[in-house]
């Protein structure tokens, strides 16, 4: 009988689905318990409730990381957080527009958010490469 024995790569690419899947899930649940800052970042121009699109994300970001945590479900999960990823970028955008005024800390700290999510993105890819099939 042989054992599989990872290479560095995948090993890698677990550890990083594992915490992309654990940083998912705890910012997801920081939707319900402290919903208010995530109200505030999401567009006025989107229709009915912001607590909606919220709660939505929130639901949206616990599942994905779910599904990255169990080896069987990555690729899809990492499917899933390049979505989430991109669909999530307005509210960034939008973020920079609100907290425009609220002082240099906020500000810095919207505008850096920015261009984070190019490499959450291909993580996320290389997770789905080196996903078990």
């Amino acid at each position: 009988m042989t054992s599989f024995s990872p290479s560095v790569g995948d090993s890698s690419s677990q550890a990083t689905a594992q915490r992309m899947g654990a940083m998912l899930i705890g910012m997801g649940a920081l939707h319900f318990v402290a919903p208010k800052p995530f109200d505030t970042i999401v567009p006025a121009e989107l229709p009915g409730d912001a607590r909606f699109y919220t709660h939505a994300s929130g639901v949206a970001e616990v599942a994905t990381g779910a599904l990255l945590l169990v080896p069987r479900t990555r690729r899809l999960g990492a499917l899933a957080a390049i979505a989430l990823y991109v669909a999530v970028f307005p509210a960034n955008i939008n973020s920079v527009r609100v907290l425009w005024n609220k002082g240099w800390p906020a500000r810095i700290g919207a505008i850096a958010r920015l261009p984070l999510q190019v490499p959450m993105i291909t993580r996320a890819l290389k997770v789905y490469r080196t996903a078990p099939r």
